[in-house]
């Protein structure tokens, strides 16, 4: 039968990283391509006891339906907890929703927001998962040039300018996929623009907890804004488990409203069982010595993964040594095409995820992506040797991989 399906769906896409995970499940691969953190390393013995607690205190109100904006002990916690650690306090219980995971944050924000033919600014890289929201929706999503500092403040003027967007979507800390760390003068322009032209900001800040470099400080967007023009969206996927598949998203009244009626249309609120067991781990577990153990265990893992890259000699290739987060960014020689040498590279026991999907504007194709935090530091040895092999090969060979 041939079915009749609303033309919007002619903008859905598989994700990449999805379907990579599909085909290094089936073997004995090495794989950097997902964004998975350890499952060795969760909090089992918390997590087992913060559902003990839930129990205790109430199994039927547990297992009951809830309101549609979050657990209200839960949204205080992280409302507490977002002012201490980030310096984020210009928001109200009312002006922040739990969400199932931060993914749903950006496609309520987007299904409220966005219509066809919208503008939306991104940076060039940035989250692919993002991406395909936004052209789910038919939106004109418009990359703004950007280095490792942030976006470039002439060409954001220009483009919010000439084009008018409704919004700019950026993940200034530990960018996924690029690992960038916004300068804080950069931070402090972008919000200036919003101001300037009337534009709301999507902060993504999943991995900002994930620092390496302590004695340094991150300033979130959201912490520079009057609550206006800022909306903040986080996660507990990465520093407790994502299996609970709880977030959160922080901005002005109005549109958090839109977002929770949305959401009320969509699966009328997040798991309430989680995130009431994600209470009883904020308030009775040791989640910043958690969050501290998982930092140091990460940042040994991207250490070995940078010698061994760095050792390897390979020719024509660059990358930022990470300062927090999960992925290392590399780019390699111009003629050499990461999506045509997947296939090699799992052929001989490694997989990565090539960086082409993460473009909004014209993709490098020489790039690609690597997860440092999912395998252990022998496991990263083997793999990144593999890897060089292929690369090595390649680069040898470079007239039959021509970009």
């Amino acid at each position: 039968m041939k079915y009749a399906f609303a033309k919007r769906v002619r903008h859905l896409q598989s994700s990449a990283v999805r379907d990579i995970l599909k085909v290094v499940g089936r073997g004995d691969i090495i794989s950097f391509a997902g964004g998975l953190p350890d499952d060795e390393l969760f909090p089992f013995k918390g997590i087992e006891e913060a559902f003990s607690r839930v129990f205790a205190a109430g199994k039927g109100s547990a297992l009951q339906y809830a309101e549609t904006e979050g657990y209200r002990p839960l949204r205080e916690s992280i409302l507490e907890r977002m002012e201490v650690k980030k310096g984020i306090k210009n928001y109200s219980n009312d002006e922040i929703l739990i969400t199932t995971g931060s993914q749903q944050a950006i496609d309520l924000f987007s299904r409220i927001m966005l219509g066809p033919g919208d503008v939306i600014l991104t940076e060039d890289p940035t989250y692919l998962a993002a991406l395909q929201v936004f052209h789910s929706y038919e939106a004109n999503v418009v990359a703004v040039d950007s280095d490792d500092d942030g976006m470039l403040p002439e060409d954001l003027e220009l483009k919010m300018k000439q084009l008018k967007p409704k919004a700019v979507y950026v993940v200034p800390t530990f960018s996924n996929p690029a690992g960038r760390v916004w300068s804080l003068e950069r931070r402090k322009e972008l919000v200036g623009l919003a101001h300037k032209y009337n534009v709301v900001i999507f902060e993504d800040d999943p991995y900002g907890e994930l620092q390496f470099l302590k004695d340094e400080t991150y300033v979130p967007l959201a912490a520079l804004d009057d609550g206006s023009h800022v909306l903040y969206t986080s996660t507990f996927s990465k520093i407790a488990v994502p299996a609970l598949r709880t977030g959160w998203i922080m901005g002005p009244y109005q549109i958090i409203r839109m977002m929770s009626q949305a959401k009320q249309a969509n699966d009328l609120h997040t798991n309430s069982l989680s995130q009431q067991a994600l209470y009883q781990l904020c308030t009775n577990f040791d989640l910043d010595g958690h969050i501290e153990h998982l930092s140091k265990v990460y940042k040994e893992r991207m250490e070995v993964m940078v010698k061994c890259l760095t050792h390897s000699n390979l020719s024509g290739m660059s990358f930022v040594k990470p300062k927090g987060g999960m992925f290392l960014w590399i780019e390699l020689s111009e003629r050499l095409n990461t999506t045509i040498l997947l296939n090699e590279a799992v052929k001989n026991g490694v997989a990565y995820v090539p960086g082409e999907p993460f473009y909004a504007g014209i993709a490098k194709k020489n790039t690609m992506r690597l997860n440092f935090t999912h395998s252990s530091p022998e496991t990263i040895q083997k793999g990144i040797q593999s890897l060089v092999t292929v690369l090595s090969k390649n680069v040898d060979e470079q007239e039959h991989f021509f970009v």
